[in-house]
């Protein structure tokens, strides 16, 4: 078998120009996916992460029917306070949840004393919330963060009033009765409408909503949970299932439901995208690997005709022959795969060290921070070398198949 690898190393050394071409374009195909799979899963993750940490929270749990009736933003879906208890205790015993705030979601009239306009409306907690939706105080224009007995506004909503910060203004909407009640707020901030569920909603403080729904008891709508890593966020969510959601009333109904973030915003099909995008340039790259790969062994079948006839004259086994075009197609995809990985990571590093900066919705100078894994390369390079493999079988077919005595006219 060494043999057999020494003439196959020489057949390629043979044609230099040939050979090094040939492994430059494995080589390029393997560094072309090895950096678009980088650079494409870090525009992914900084997508996700600005919609996960500006608004949604890694995962949301509500009332059962809740979301289908989202648009309506109703009111007589409100989680009681004994089922808060209860979704504190089961969030408080899981380990991988960072944080979690508590939201009431409601849609009301908004009034500068001149012009009144339509507004939804989340009211929160300002400190749990900032910990679930870090990137949420990156999102003020203007201003100050929420407290009690202020309000956030879109900016969209403040340039159609002319609106400022420190203005007077009030909130009216019904409670779950029907009742209207209003309350006076004054402006602490303008905020940024971004696209996406929340992306246009002004912010509140959760005690002000009590009021402006008369609840005398704490009642929510939504809860937001962010994980320390969203990578466990199939594990937690398959225990919440788990717990929370088989979990039913006195009518023996079920009491909630649990929503990963992609299943709320409409961003998770430009994720699936970026998927697909990937998986197609892969295809296409290794592709090109494949043809260019069997056109060099289709012709060096073809150059080597006389030197494959007396190969066979002199006794040489068909399936020896074949090994000989395999071996030399495994090392022309075995080199160009480590070069093309070395340079692959080189340019990696050069694009993450560069502090490339890239604009996303409204968002400026969000830095493209590229990785990839060292399974990733290995899988790549595996790849390369297997499809390699396989564009030489047909030529190498080919050549084991002459007959002696007309290899060597043709010869």
């Amino acid at each position: 078998m060494i043999k057999i690898f020494k003439i196959a190393l020489r057949n390629l050394y043979r044609q230099k120009r040939r050979t090094y071409l040939t492994m430059s374009i494995v080589a390029f195909g393997v560094l072309a996916v090895l950096l678009f799979t980088a650079v494409a899963g870090s525009f992914k993750n900084m997508m996700i992460g600005q919609i996960t940490d500006s608004m949604l929270g890694h995962l949301q749990i509500h009332k059962k029917g809740y979301v289908n009736s989202l648009d309506s933003l109703p009111l007589n879906m409100m989680i009681t306070i004994e089922q808060i208890e209860k979704l504190q205790e089961v969030l408080d015993g899981i380990p991988e949840i960072e944080a979690y705030s508590f939201r009431i979601l409601l849609g009301g009239m908004l009034s500068n004393y001149v012009e009144t306009t339509n507004i939804r409306l989340a009211a929160i907690d300002p400190e749990n919330e900032t910990s679930v939706t870090p990137l949420l105080k990156d999102r003020l224009l203007g201003g100050n963060f929420l407290v009690k007995g202020e309000m956030l506004v879109p900016d969209l909503i403040a340039k159609g009033f002319g609106a400022k910060v420190a203005d007077d203004i009030v909130i009216i909407a019904n409670n779950a009765e029907g009742s209207v009640n209003g309350k006076s707020l004054k402006i602490s901030g303008i905020m940024e409408s971004v696209v996406g569920p929340t992306g246009k909603y002004g912010y509140i403080d959760i005690e002000d909503a009590l009021d402006i729904l008369r609840m005398e008891q704490m009642e929510i709508n939504e809860v937001a949970v962010r994980l320390k890593r969203i990578e466990d966020l199939e594990r937690v969510v398959a225990h919440l299932q788990s717990t929370l959601g088989t979990m039913q009333n006195k009518e023996g109904k079920l009491v909630f439901e649990i929503h990963t973030w992609d299943k709320l915003s409409p961003f998770s099909s430009i994720a699936n995208m970026i998927d697909v995008l990937a998986l197609f340039i892969k295809v296409i790259l290794v592709a090109i690997v494949l043809i260019s790969i069997m056109n060099v062994m289709v012709m060096a079948v073809y150059e080597r005709v006389k030197e494959i006839g007396t190969l066979a004259a002199i006794g040489t086994l068909p399936w020896k022959i074949r090994i000989i075009f395999v071996c030399e197609g495994l090392f022309m995809g075995i080199f160009g795969a480590v070069v093309g990985s070395i340079v692959g990571v080189g340019a990696i590093l050069a694009v993450k060290f560069s502090h490339f900066t890239i604009t996303f919705g409204r968002s400026d100078n969000i830095l493209l921070n590229p990785d990839i894994s060292l399974m990733q390369i290995s899988l790549t390079a595996l790849v390369v070398v297997i499809v390699s493999i396989i564009a030489v079988i047909e030529p190498a077919y080919k050549a084991s198949k002459l007959e002696p005595i007309e290899a060597l006219r043709k010869g």
